[in-house]
Parts: structure tokens; C-alpha cells; sequence
């Protein structure tokens, strides 16, 4: 297998704390959660290039030929516009590659594609991830909303498998930990639906592409959404490295 890509699961806080009569104004970027599912694949074997949002809207690979240095690439709570909104072409008016569009290619190809979720994930909080809207809607394993698609849930959730002999459930056992909320996505007829998740929402679902494959999976590989008890969960480390595996077909 050839290195994957991770990309998203960052973002800057600025904030103001108050000391009575005085403010201060503090900035800091936050970019640890990345750190469980990196930590994940590295166990496993699998070599990872990880790339935080404020990079990514500059740095994110802009054609096919750049992109098939990975056996797979995983978005991760990063909204469409990062991704196609290159700040050259933004505020210099520079017309640039559309990145979505050589993904596409990418997977027809051969490459692997997967997508977890989060608020900036589907479609996202009011819809800011706007993926449906997007060239990944052709190629994505699942149907997505135009709407907000979050699907909240505090006292906790547990998905449900209904393909138990799918590769990348190898490993697994039991049930699984619960999850505090959701992307709501409906796999497509042409897909394979793994799990299920509240009222038959898809919780993961995978999809041929030509000559590549797409995955989807509907909730958060880290925090909020992403419990403590599933990223401590012995099959968390089976999980992850496995859809990456099935992506560059070696599962």
C-alpha cells in the first residue's frame, strides 16, 4: 500500500478572556483529533501524511497525478468550500484545477475515497459542508441532504451491523460503542450498507467507483461525536485500518 492521506479534523480558536476591567484577546489552533485515527493506521502498518484545515486550503493535491501518490485519501470534517475555494484563486482571481472534480477522476481511476463525519462533514451544520452540491455526489457511497444533517444525540447511540462479513468489519466483535450523533446519509441502491443507526439511517456504507471505491462513515472518527468509549474501544484498531485497507484493495 502507498501512503494515505488525511485531511481536516483542525480548526482555530480565537477567543477573549475577561480579567475584570481588562480584556485579552488569545488565538490558538487546535488540531488533536486527528491524533486517534493517525495513531490508528501508523499501528497498523499504513504510513500517513496528515493535512490540517488551514493547510489544506492551500496545500490539498490539485490534480489526479498528485493525488495517486495515495493508495486512498479521507476527508474528515472538512466543508466543500476548503477544499475548492483556493485562496489564489480567490483573492487573485488565478483560475486553478477543481479539486473535487480530480477527485472524481482520481477514484474512477482506481484511487480510494472515504468520508467521516462531523459538522463539517455530508452536509453538515445549516449545511456548510455542502457536499451534495459538489462532484463527490456522483462518486460517494451514500445520498446526502441540503439541509442540516445533523443528527444529535446526548444520552448516547449505538449503530447496528447489518453486513457482518464485510472486510472491513474484520477483527470486530459484539456490539458497539455508543456515539453521541450523526450525519443522516441513506446509502445508495448501488452501495453496500455495513451498519445502520437510529431510525435506518446509514451508519457505514461502501461503493466500486470504475476502478476505485468510496466509503462513508456517518459519525465523528474523534470527539464530540466520536464517544471516549468508542475511540477506547479494542475494535476502533481494527476499524479504521481496515476501511483503508478495503479502499486500496488489500482487504
Amino acid at each position: 500500500m502507498k501512503k494515505v492521506l488525511i485531511v481536516g479534523e483542525s480548526w482555530t480558536v480565537q477567543e477573549t478572556h475577561v480579567k475584570g476591567f481588562d480584556t485579552v484577546d488569545l488565538g490558538r489552533l487546535e488540531q488533536d483529533s486527528s491524533s486517534h485515527l493517525v495513531e490508528a493506521l501508523k499501528n497498523a502498518g499504513i504510513e500517513v501524511d496528515y493535512l490540517p484545515s488551514h493547510l489544506a486550503q492551500y496545500h490539498f493535491p490539485d490534480t489526479v497525478e498528485q493525488l495517486n501518490e495515495y493508495s486512498a485519501i479521507a476527508l474528515s470534517d472538512i466543508g466543500s468550500n476548503t477544499i475548492m475555494m483556493d485562496p489564489i484563486m480567490q483573492f487573485q482571481g488565478i483560475r486553478k484545477p477543481n479539486r473535487m472534480l480530480a477527485m472524481v477522476d482520481y477514484v474512477k481511476n482506481g484511487g480510494g475515497l472515504a468520508m467521516f463525519g462531523g459538522y463539517l462533514s455530508f452536509s453538515g451544520i445549516e449545511n456548510k459542508a455542502r457536499y451534495a452540491m459538489t462532484p463527490l455526489a456522483e462518486i460517494l457511497p451514500v445520498e446526502m441532504l441540503n439541509y442540516d444533517d445533523r443528527m444529535e444525540h446526548p444520552e448516547g447511540i449505538v449503530p447496528a451491523v447489518v453486513k457482518a462479513d464485510h472486510p472491513v468489519l474484520s477483527g470486530t466483535e459484539g456490539e458497539w460503542p455508543w456515539f453521541l450523533g450523526y450525519n443522516k446519509i441513506k446509502a445508495k441502491p448501488e452501495a453496500e450498507e455495513i451498519a445502520v443507526i437510529g431510525k435506518d439511517d446509514t451508519f457505514m456504507a461502501s461503493m466500486e467507483v470504475g476502478k476505485g471505491r468510496t466509503f462513508a462513515f456517518a459519525s465523528d472518527c474523534a470527539m464530540h461525536w466520536g464517544s471516549k468509549a468508542f475511540l477506547a474501544w479494542d475494535g476502533y484498531q481494527k476499524v479504521m485500518p481496515n476501511i483503508f485497507k478495503w479502499l486500496a484493495k488489500e482487504i
